[in-house]
């Protein structure tokens, strides 16, 4: 009897703390409902530790509450990369947990938003970067990445945005996973003109071209075939390593992009400078050396190293004026390294030509 008592206490609790959890859930659902997201969001966080032993008909009600919440902010671009990947959790929350128990209440409309959100981030994204917000451009981007990986697109957007941000740590991420994935961008894009705007709009599919030119809303279609990204990803983690100071990665970048593009002027122009920069931590090396004996010979050891390396710059610099004969950074590049090896003949001749 007494056991019967305690396990009747039990679901007593439970019951009671459901029904509290579900008046909380209605209260949060009415400031959002007025456009009070944040004092929706402040129930929300009180009870979300509740949550987990609540039965599914309150996850259901809490996880898609939360999702609206935080759909709002994003939409609102309140911290939106942050928040979508927030609201996308949630609903998420909702289609596992309705799954699981058969019992659907708002998978649909969950499955709706999730669809509405990534359409909005990625024209967020966009415009961000229109707009030279860079940053933000990149964060909303790489959210949506990782909430449909298979759109891969988005994380070359992510990339390039990181890029323009300078934000070379958030780029070699970035670029490096698109290597990983050989990602190339080689993709056919079905192009029309609105009949209206007089814009030409770019379109999902063929398929979905044709719905729209047989409709009478789109005319001139034309296909576009968008050259291979991956010398440019080559090339912006070749430059992102060296902004970093990290030389021998970007010698190793520069190196690939001239496998695909051997008149590539950016590579051979920022390998000399890599190997100027070798040059230098050779000299920083060797300032550092004493006068012992063995100290002095291996003073001597760098010193014909560091000339050697200074060398080596000059094969790139002269296919550089080889493709662009009148380059100002090579020709002064080039200059120096004549006049710091003594190559008076050379200096001349180059000078001469100018």
């Amino acid at each position: 009897m007494k056991k019967n008592f305690k396990i009747l206490l039990l679901l007593l609790s439970i019951n009671i703390g459901a029904y509290a959890q579900k008046e909380e859930i209605k209260e949060a659902q009415s400031y959002y409902s007025k456009g009070k997201t944040q004092e929706a969001l402040v129930i929300l966080k009180k009870i979300e530790y509740l949550i987990i032993n609540a039965p599914v008909e309150v996850k259901s009600d809490f996880y898609f509450t939360k999702g609206n919440v935080y759909k709002d902010l994003a939409s609102k671009n309140v911290d939106a990369a942050a928040n979508f990947a927030l609201a996308v959790g949630a609903y998420q929350d909702v289609l596992l947990y309705e799954n699981d128990s058969q019992i659907y209440k708002y998978a649909f409309k969950a499955s709706l938003a999730l669809k509405e959100m990534k359409s909005k981030l990625v024209d967020g994204a966009y415009n961000d970067f229109k707009a030279e917000k860079y940053k933000e451009s990149a964060d909303k981007s790489y959210e949506v990445y990782l909430f449909d990986k298979k759109d891969v697109r988005n994380l070359f957007n992510a990339a390039s945005a990181a890029f323009a941000a300078k934000d070379y740590k958030s780029a070699i991420k970035y670029f490096e996973e698109l290597k990983r994935l050989n990602y190339t961008g080689e993709v056919v894009i079905f192009y029309a003109t609105n009949k209206k705007t007089k814009q030409e709009e770019a379109f999902i599919s063929m398929s979905a071209r044709e719905a729209s030119i047989q409709e009478g809303l789109y005319e001139k279609p034309r296909n576009v075939n968008p050259p291979s990204k991956k010398e440019e990803i080559l090339i912006s983690l070749a430059f992102s390593y060296m902004e970093l100071e990290d030389y021998c990665s970007a010698e190793k970048y520069y190196e690939d992009a001239l496998q695909i593009d051997q008149n590539c002027l950016t590579c051979f122009i920022n390998m000399a400078y890599v190997k100027m920069q070798f040059r230098k931590e050779l000299q920083d090396l060797m300032g550092t050396l004493g006068n012992s004996p063995a100290e002095m010979k291996q003073y001597d050891r760098l010193d014909a190293q560091k000339d050697e390396i200074v060398k080596s710059a000059i094969p790139y610099l002269k296919k550089a004026l080889n493709i662009e004969p009148k380059n100002e950074s090579a020709t002064k590049s080039l200059l120096g390294i004549y006049r710091s090896l003594n190559m008076t003949g050379e200096y001349n001749a180059l000078k001469s030509s100018m």
